[in-house]
């Protein structure tokens, strides 16, 4: 491989690897939005029960 062809899939390693750690960082996060989301339901229905 040429310098430059190796020089573009390293880019491309930093680049998928930027993109993994943000998809890992949302997924972290992700049940906790949830959580939130469902509890505030339930305390809305029940305000509307109540």
């Amino acid at each position: 491989m040429s310098p430059d062809e190796l020089e573009k899939v390293r880019a491309e390693i930093g680049k998928l690897m930027a993109e993994s750690a943000k998809i890992n960082a949302e997924a972290r996060w992700y049940p906790f939005v949830t959580a939130a989301g469902v509890f505030a339901a339930a305390l809305g229905l029940l305000k509307l029960l109540a």
